[in-house]
């Protein structure tokens, strides 16, 4: 499910329901670096953790963590 750049790092994710919404948290334990989305509720878990994931890849990419 994540992209390559990722496999192999440990990655906590969290799910944390809020209204018609959920907020998806993921930290990237070897940097530290956490983001969070949020997405509708009837949104299917998997689209959640891709778009956190992706997005998680971004922001390491951008502060020039990983390549």
């Amino acid at each position: 499910m994540a992209s390559d750049i990722l496999n192999g790092r440990e990655i906590i994710i969290e799910f944390h329901p809020v209204g018609n919404v959920v907020k998806v948290s993921a930290m990237d334990i070897a940097t530290l670096t956490e983001i969070s989305i949020q997405g509708p509720k009837a949104s299917p878990k998997e689209i959640l953790q891709k778009n956190a994931l992706k997005r998680l890849e971004y922001v390491l990419k951008k502060k020039g963590l990983i390549l």
